[in-house]
């Protein structure tokens, strides 16, 4: 009863029944008996590692639950079911090991700092979904991608209080977390009368700063991994607090799994009705960046076995076919384009220069073409194969959604960074279908992200760059939905050379009408739809599974370099090419612009291919391959521009130039002359009758020409 009396006053702010005095001293007895004897061989780990951490004024103790259960089970489980209890006394025990080992060096009266324990855990992590009110106040684990940390702030863990009437202090511990305390409302000399002869008012208390404790805080939202997300449903988030050492630690981007007490926020909402309803976070008591997860692989993720079978694939001399043919299996036709996602899923070699500058190793492939030629399914595939993908479509797509979004804090005002879908792929692939239905302001902001593979963000006060090594794997349609012949590359792609050159490998997919080709590919869709291609995989197919982890070990393991031979032959190849494409033509500068980050291309895929073999040194036969792909490629499409439907042959595409520049010196702007004249008059200078209609129909198309009077007068326009 005398213990109690003051309560209704409001001097009592908060109570607790937790465990009592005996269980605290023989479980704090028994964590600094585990930190003091757990042993490894002839070690003792923990007893090393507070030594060594304390030495550089890191004042933490990282503690593996495994051997907690190892040495003693039931004080493991209950850190499981009780860590908000038992945490503070595990602390405090670590506090009396270290006091234990500064015995005889420590100055008298010189104060002894706290001892963060922070807790690591194999045990599998509980998914976002599986969280329910059984799990409040226990110790638990989960996994997910980081997609924004906020600044670091400081909280107040023990608060000196004075009352402003009669000086007397007091101190009010805070509880960890987001958690708030209440300040008491009366001083407890307020029956005495001060100085003055009055008695202390109503909340006479105000904080001393410099006599009370703080520590540093920061708080991160975490998504679930995309792999994780059923289909259809949004992707759950949870918010997490960092305290002490773990602040400043991880990126956005970066997937962890956090160990820590899933804890409820103690604010009052904004809505009466929902006073019983509080939100959950997660107070982290220790956090690991996981590997294996994606892309992100460490020597310890791959295990004998599988390194044996992985370099017994790369022994094989038909591996690129086979690669090749288990991209997107149940599309038919496109060889070139699967060995191009193949290399792309591999990537070539990431350089660092001695003065800083950095090479990309990342393969940006675009494919333009005409509807129904399976490009989104290609992307839908990669995103499967991907360790890491994301896939987004143009329309449904911002600049900031891409990049990062700076986002404000609705509790504190503050700025904070979100990143975007190409932060949230570092290391992975970008999908992004109906790329040319993006706004071009939204277009632009990634060209930076897809050459020198960062993003730099100078909005609201922050100034900052993040990584975004990704690849880009975009798909397209023409200007006119779909690939118009009698038009030249120019007007068919609609994108600026900026964003061209960009691209490594650039396909012009065409839907061309051919008995043979269709009848096979009709033949493909009845299988399919039949049931026949699920009821046996195509022979020498790698299953999805492999490819993703055979892509993991050869970018975790391979880095290639050029050989000698190679790189001369490369530097030929690229002079040649650029000889080619280099010059205007009559029709003006190629669509595709052949330059410097083409020759760059070439280097990426040959180091793609060596990767595939597992092979450290690209050889000569790599370049020849990888001058193929690009031949058939970018360089093709360079050419598009010039080629127009059944005029493969160079000199009838000379005949055609040379007629528009007869008729151009024949017909003046503003004039009109018959057409049959024209055509006699060009054919009495020895131009072919066909190749002068051909030229005046691609005239007709580019509106420099008008017909008149029922086609039969040509009027100049421009």
């Amino acid at each position: 009863q005398a213990r109690m009396s003051g309560y209704d006053e409001g001097r009592i702010s908060f109570s607790e029944q937790g465990l009592n005095r005996e269980d605290q001293h023989r479980s704090e007895t028994d964590f600094s008996d585990f930190v003091r004897k757990f042993q490894q061989g002839e070690v003792f780990p923990y007893r090393e590692q507070l030594r060594k951490n304390t030495a550089m004024s890191e004042f933490r103790l990282e503690v593996n639950m495994d051997h907690l259960q190892t040495y003693n089970s039931e004080i493991h489980d209950e850190l499981r079911e009780n860590p908000a209890e038992l945490m503070p006394l595990f602390e405090r025990a670590a506090k009396q090991v270290y006091a234990g080992m500064l015995v005889g060096e420590r100055k008298e009266l010189e104060e002894i700092s706290d001892i963060q324990v922070i807790l690591t855990s194999s045990a599998n992590p509980t998914g976002m979904r599986e969280l329910a009110a059984k799990d409040y106040s226990k110790l638990t684990t989960i996994q997910g991608i980081v997609i924004s940390a906020s600044k670091p702030k400081v909280k107040a863990t023990r608060i000196q209080l004075k009352c402003k009437s009669c000086n007397s202090t007091k101190y009010v511990n805070v509880k960890p977390g987001l958690s708030s305390c209440t300040f008491p409302r009366t001083c407890e000399g307020s029956g005495t009368e001060n100085a003055a002869g009055q008695r202390c008012p109503l909340d006479p208390f105000q904080v001393i700063a410099e006599n009370s404790s703080f520590v540093d805080l920061q708080t991160l939202k975490i998504q679930e991994l995309p792999e994780k997300v059923p289909t259809g449903e949004m992707p759950r988030h949870m918010t997490l607090t960092l305290d002490r050492f773990l602040v400043g630690k991880v990126m956005p981007g970066a997937v962890i799994s956090a160990a820590g007490i899933f804890t409820i926020l103690n604010q009052k909402p904004k809505m009466a009705s929902a006073a019983s309803v509080r939100l959950p976070y997660l107070r982290v008591l220790g956090i690991t960046e996981v590997t294996g997860v994606g892309g992100r692989m460490t020597d310890s993720d791959f295990s004998p076995e599988e390194e044996t079978k992985f370099r017994q694939m790369a022994a094989m001399p038909d591996l690129h076919d086979k690669m090749r043919r288990s991209m997107a299996p149940s599309i038919f036709g496109h060889d070139m384009i699967k060995k191009a996602l193949a290399c792309q899923l591999m990537g070539g070699s990431r350089k660092a220069l001695p003065d800083g500058a950095r090479l990309r190793g990342d393969i940006n492939v675009l494919l333009l073409g005409d509807p129904s030629t399976a490009k989104s399914q290609l992307l839908k595939f990669i995103e499967k194969a991907a360790p890491i993908s994301v896939y987004t479509s143009g329309k449904g797509s911002s600049a900031a959604g891409l990049t990062a979004t700076v986002v404000k804090d609705g509790q504190t005002g503050e700025f904070f960074l979100e990143g975007g879908a190409m932060v949230l792929a570092d290391g992975g692939v970008v999908c992004i279908d109906e790329f040319d239905k993006m706004r071009p302001e939204d277009r632009v902001a990634i060209h930076e992200a897809m050459e020198q593979q960062t993003i730099s963000i100078a909005k609201a006060g922050i100034t900052t760059v993040l990584n975004t090594r990704t690849s880009v794997l975009a798909a397209a349609n023409p200007v006119f939905g779909r690939y118009d012949d009698m038009k030249s590359a120019v007007d068919n792609i609609d994108f600026q050379s900026t964003i061209l050159s960009r691209f490594d490998l650039i396909f012009i997919i065409r839907d061309v009408r051919d008995i043979e080709r269709d009848e096979r590919v009709a033949r493909h869709i009845m299988s399919l739809h039949s049931g026949g291609a699920s009821a046996a995989p195509v022979e020498g197919e790698i299953d999805l599974d492999t490819i993703r982890r055979y892509v993991c070990y050869a970018r975790h393991k391979c880095h290639p370099r050029l050989s000698d031979a190679a790189a001369r032959r490369l530097q030929d190849e690229y002079i040649r090419i650029r000889a080619r494409y280099g010059q205007d033509t009559a029709e003006g500068a190629p669509a595709i612009p052949i330059t410097v980050r083409q020759l760059e291309a070439i280097i990426r895929i040959s180091e793609s291919l060596a990767k595939m073999s597992l092979s450290n040194v690209a050889t000569e036969k790599h370049v020849e391959e990888a001058v193929q792909l690009f031949k058939e490629s970018t360089e093709d499409a360079a050419s598009k521009g010039l080629m127009m439907e059944g005029m493969t042959s160079a000199n009838v595409l000379a005949d055609v130039l040379k007629s528009e520049k007869a008729i151009k010196e024949r017909v003046g702007i503003g004039m009109s002359v018959p057409e049959r004249a024209l055509v006699n008059d060009l054919k009495e200078r020895g131009i072919n009758e066909g190749a002068v209609r051909k030229a005046i129909s691609v005239m007709l198309q580019r509106q420099e020409l008008e017909l008149r009077s029922q086609g039969k007068y040509i009027c100049r326009k421009r």
